[in-house]
């Protein structure tokens, strides 16, 4: 079995994304994520350095890899090119395929995230559409929000947008032929093949725990990782 660093040495994105980290501080001290969560970039690129297989592995089964928002700012600063955001992107990558994603209540938001980005866009070809946002999870918007909702078609046409019909603006229904080549790019890039993969390890998780989980988005086991993420049984 291979080692865990030599998977990570293999991606592209930690061979660019780490030279020699100095221990400036630099990346943290302008990171938006270092200022809300317990999440040091400059503290990943040091860890990752030293080349240690516990070390990484805890990477990978934790939550930290998980918190950067990839702004990049961290790779227009660094005095020594390196650039953290691109090296959490390796970390998500190899946690993933190694399966350790499910050690993480951040990790296991990936279904969730599968759910509502990644399926509206291969089915509306949006990465958010009004049509799949559940008003229960927005209670801060009102009756109003529920109102909109039922009258969609009415209200959205009033601005001059195709609402789900053929022509321009916002909303509009996009090309059967854009559809199916924005599916096939999916299909090339290994990307179905991981929505697969989110779907099978949230089944086995959602057993495990007895949880209720289907094919609709709204299932029992999403609502759990969704609203309530740290209250899950470990993988």
């Amino acid at each position: 079995m291979k080692k865990l660093f030599d998977c990570l040495k293999e991606d592209d994105r930690f061979q660019h994304g780490l030279n020699s980290c100095i221990n400036c501080g630099t990346c943290t001290a302008v990171c938006p994520a270092a200022s809300f969560f317990d999440y040091d970039p400059r503290e990943i690129a040091d860890q990752l350095q030293v080349e240690d297989e516990k070390t990484l592995e805890e990477l990978l089964k934790g939550d930290k890899i998980w918190y950067c928002g990839q702004c990049m700012s961290c790779k227009t600063r660094c005095p020594r090119n390196n650039t953290p955001g691109l090296l959490i992107l390796a970390l998500r990558n190899l946690s993933i395929d190694t399966g350790f994603y499910m050690s993480s209540p951040r990790g296991r938001q990936m279904y969730a995230l599968k759910k509502i980005i990644g399926d509206t866009i291969l089915s509306k070809g949006y990465c958010v559409h009004v049509d799949g946002a559940d008003t229960s999870l927005f209670p801060e918007m009102g009756p109003i929000w529920d109102w909109i909702r039922k009258n969609s078609e009415e209200v959205y046409n009033r601005f001059g947008n195709s609402y789900n019909r053929n022509g321009s603006g916002t909303l509009r229904k996009i090309s059967e032929k854009t559809m199916h080549e924005l599916n096939e790019i999916f299909n090339i890039t290994g990307t179905t093949q991981r929505f697969n993969q989110f779907e099978k390890d949230a089944a086995a998780n959602a057993e495990k725990t007895h949880v209720e989980i289907d094919q609709s988005i709204w299932n029992d086991y999403f609502r759990k990782v969704y609203e309530n993420p740290d209250n899950n049984d470990e993988y």
